[in-house]
């Protein structure tokens, strides 16, 4: 975490700038990566998770985020804030914590007794999304640029150096509100690609689910999520959200 807040001074201004230019809706608080390994096969990872909206102002929300996958005994949390620039525009500076337990990494990784401390990485992150509706499909476009602090770790009975590196991820998404009852659902589905600095496009992750009100400021969101990452097990993630927005004040 080093050098993390002269960093933030000096980039993040610029970048917020450079986020105006990207195409790029809602981003979940679910990031797990293994430093190394030689994975194959698949996991099974039942997960949980929670979101808080809080709306400051007309065009701000606050987002917090809390999130567990029970597989691997990894918890994260992540914070945003969402600033809707324009109709189609919004931009959203975040932040996102997370650990992995040694069981959890060896697991991923294929590889036995290769790690013996918890993982833990801190990232800073800014998007922009561009959103828009063809015949009530709600499509969206989101672009990140992400900051990871990966910190000093054992791997292998040797201690690996802690370090910083950029990544870009884009989105594509869409959604289609459906009348049930007196309420609207909404099924969704996306497709993200990561590239990490260095190594290139690591990680695809395909995801699908659906939203469901079940009270005024309470939603329910079962989904389905699949990821590959280079050198790691796949992640089959059953995931169960609930969502909460609190009132407006406006």
């Amino acid at each position: 975490m080093r050098g993390f807040t002269k960093f933030a001074l000096q980039v993040v201004p610029t970048v917020l700038v450079l986020s105006l230019v990207f195409l790029g809706g809602r981003c979940i608080a679910q990031e797990v990566d293994v430093p190394s390994g030689r994975g194959s096969g698949s996991v099974v990872a039942p997960t949980g998770w929670a979101e808080l909206i809080a709306p400051v102002q007309q065009r701000i929300d606050l987002k917090f985020y809390g999130f567990y996958i029970g597989e691997l005994k990894a918890p994260s949390g992540q914070f945003d804030a969402t600033f809707r620039a324009t109709k189609f525009l919004s931009i959203t500076p975040s932040y996102l914590y997370y650990s992995v337990p040694p069981n959890g990494l060896n697991e991923l990784a294929n590889h036995s007794g290769g790690f013996t401390r918890t993982y833990e990485e801190q990232q800073f992150r800014i998007d922009g999304t561009v959103m828009f509706s063809v015949h009530k499909f709600e499509i969206s476009e989101r672009n990140m640029y992400v900051r990871r602090f990966l910190p000093t770790y054992m791997y292998g009975g040797k201690s690996l150096p802690e370090k910083e590196i950029n990544r870009y991820r884009n989105r594509i998404a869409v959604a289609y509100p459906l009348a049930v009852g007196s309420h609207i659902w909404k099924p969704f589905a996306s497709y993200e690609g990561f590239y990490d600095q260095g190594s290139g496009w690591t990680k695809n992750r395909a995801w699908t689910g659906v939203t469901v009100p079940i009270e005024k400021y309470v939603s329910f969101q079962p989904s389905y999520m699949w990821e590959n990452t280079n050198g790691i097990k796949d992640v089959r993630y059953l995931m169960f959200g609930l969502i909460f927005k609190m009132p407006s004040r406006n």
